[in-house]
């Protein structure tokens, strides 16, 4: 093991293998561990000659960005369009398991790294050839936004570890004042490993929201439906 790592360590540098390295290093170390300073250590080189293959930070996380979507699978040759497209979100979601860092990374890019615009495009490929009109399939990648990457933003964020009797007091004293809210919460499927929280199963959670949206999608495909004919007509003044 100590031979394969020193002859990984004295192969020549290539971006490739500059990206590639620091994903493996976000992975273990997290995406706040890395630097240019960092990553040169791991390569088994200075930091300089890493300069040679990204030009900076940013085109470093770029690359890393593309690194993970490059993993998205794509989906089943010949599915139909719901089937597809639930595949090929659901694999971005395992892959971005894999890679805990990369949603933060992806949220923070200001312009499409080429990987994100393939993935995108391939994705609106997928309802066009269904018969998806530009306008609905427009705002059906509105309306998926972040989770066609695997990942969504979740109203709460109860990840912080709690004792059960300090779960079972904060149940007691939400019920007397948020009734609806400690009925939810106490009423949930238990999972204790949910990002979205404890009492939450994550998966299910958005697979339902997934499932939901697609199935919406397909009740407007099948009515024809325009966003002309729901838009607010303007207010007239005088």
């Amino acid at each position: 093991m100590a031979q394969q790592k020193e002859a990984a360590r004295r192969a020549p540098l290539s971006r490739d293998r500059v990206l590639r390295a620091a994903v493996t290093l976000a992975d273990d170390a997290g995406i706040d561990a890395l630097s240019m300073r960092k990553l040169a250590q791991e390569l088994g080189v200075v930091p300089m000659a890493l300069y040679k293959h990204v030009a900076n930070k940013e085109e470093l996380l770029d690359g890393m960005v593309d690194v993970v979507v490059g993993e998205i699978n794509a989906p089943d040759p010949g599915a139909g369009w719901k089937t597809a497209v639930r595949q090929r979100i659901l694999s971005a979601r395992r892959t971005l398991l894999r890679h805990p860092w990369a949603s933060r990374v992806i949220e923070s890019r200001t312009t499409p790294t080429p990987a994100v615009l393939e993935y995108m495009n391939s994705m609106i490929g997928m309802f066009r050839a269904d018969g998806f009109s530009v306008d609905l399939t427009h705002h059906v990648m509105h309306a998926l936004g972040s989770r066609m990457f695997g990942f969504a933003q979740e109203l709460f964020d109860d990840s912080v570890g709690m004792e059960p009797e300090g779960q079972a007091a904060m149940l007691r004293e939400l019920s007397g004042r948020y009734p609806y809210i400690a009925e939810i919460a106490s009423g949930a499927a238990h999972d204790e490993t949910s990002v979205v929280g404890p009492g939450c199963d994550d998966q299910f959670e958005f697979e339902f929201a997934l499932d939901l949206l697609l199935d919406g999608f397909e009740r407007l495909r099948r009515q024809r439906w325009s966003s002309t004919d729901h838009r607010e007509q303007p207010t007239t003044i005088g």
